[in-house]
């Protein structure tokens, strides 16, 4: 066997598309060797599905639990799990595979109710294996290059934050898989557009000024009629410290396609960045020009360069930020099986990310169906 890591996958079968998204983000580096898979809760289309992808006969699987039981056995099984299922199995497959000491990387949000995503916090730390949530966008390189700048303080105290995540691919009614399991609250949890993308643009925001918010008011509309969660929200945000905040998440907003948007002031200046424009980070020191700094490029530090694989001027964006995170998996990995600490700085988002945004979605729901009131969020 080669020094890549075993890796297996649930969920992600013919036609899904996050699934294949994980699979060439841990590709990408040549961290991950793709060897066994429950890929999806219809067996007949788990075993084409795996045959398509060329996993041996005996390591398709018809569910996770019978995978993760044998594949524990194995001399040379998965040492790590993908989980890119809807959002309602992701606790039960997680469970399976960290009992037995397998590591997890799971697609967000973390669960679909906060009872799951409470007990998948007891399972993480009651196990051995590591557990990873992709939040994807926290490995584009300006990204990290904005959460450097802000740590070492070139902002000065935060004061605004504001984020937005606006889409428009379900403004009608739309019957196909994406949009039928996002759009049910049994497979989707208690948030539409908050769960799906607002945790996003919630991680986002904390990620990049290290605060957490204290407390929310939103207003959720579920705007399509027929529709069971919402697909626009609105949302203030206190962070603890005393910064204020903003958040837009919608996909209900024609002419947005995937237009994730961060801004961020303190008293010394303000960071813009677009995720439709991933390779730019606008820094605007107050009371000097407005400069630009680009991916590896002029004005960007070692915290970007670390998330870079090309020169500049070759655009980097969604499978490269992805596959980042599975490569910081990779290290922590590595490190686990010689009980060493990562070589480099490994910063994926973990299973407590994860709580919070499952605590934002509960808040969100919470405030709105209180006509927008303020609601403190857990510490």
């Amino acid at each position: 066997m080669s020094n890549r890591i075993r890796l297996g996958m649930v969920g992600g079968g013919n036609d899904a598309f996050i699934g294949a998204v994980h699979r060439i983000a841990a590709r990408l580096d040549d961290r991950y060797e793709l060897v066994a898979g429950a890929l999806s809760s219809t067996p007949e289309k788990a075993r084409a599905s795996g045959e398509a992808l060329g996993l041996p006969e005996d390591r398709i699987y018809d569910d996770f639990k019978q995978m993760a039981i044998r594949e524990a056995r194995l001399k040379n099984g998965i040492e790590a799990v993908a989980i890119v299922t809807p959002n309602h199995v992701h606790f039960a497959a997680a469970r399976e595979f960290l009992k037995r000491g397998i590591h997890v990387i799971c697609d967000k949000p973390l669960t679909s109710s906060m009872a799951d995503a409470r007990k998948m916090v007891k399972a993480a730390e009651a196990s051995d294996a590591l557990f990873v949530l992709t939040h994807n966008y926290t490995g584009y390189p300006l990204v990290r290059q904005a959460r450097e700048m802000v740590a070492q303080g070139e902002l000065g105290a935060i004061r605004v934050v504001q984020v937005e995540y606006p889409q428009d691919w379900l403004t009608k009614h739309e019957d196909f898989k994406q949009a039928a399991w996002r759009t049910d609250p049994a497979q989707s949890g208690a948030g539409g557009s908050t769960g799906d993308i607002g945790t996003h643009a919630h991680n986002l925001a904390c990620f990049v000024t290290g605060l957490t918010v204290e407390s929310l008011a939103a207003d959720l509309q579920a705007f399509v009629s027929g529709r069971q969660l919402d697909d626009n929200a609105h949302v203030m945000l206190r962070f603890k410290g005393g910064a204020r905040g903003m958040l837009w998440s919608s996909q209900v907003a024609p002419g947005n396609e995937n237009a994730l948007r961060l801004r961020v002031y303190g008293e010394k200046g303000g960071l813009e960045w677009a995720q439709e424009n991933p390779n730019q980070l606008w820094h605007s020191p107050f009371g000097e020009p407005k400069r630009l700094i680009t991916r590896n490029g002029a004005g960007a530090g070692d915290a970007a360069a670390r998330m870079s694989r090309v020169p500049p001027g070759h655009p980097e964006g969604y499978l490269e930020g992805f596959a980042n995170i599975y490569s910081e998996a990779a290290d922590a990995i590595v490190a686990h099986r010689s009980g060493t600490t990562p070589a480099s700085e490994v910063t994926y988002p973990t299973v407590y990310d994860g709580l919070r945004g499952m605590h934002f979605v509960d808040a969100c729901v919470r405030s709105s169906a209180r006509n927008a009131a303020w609601v403190l969020l857990p510490e």
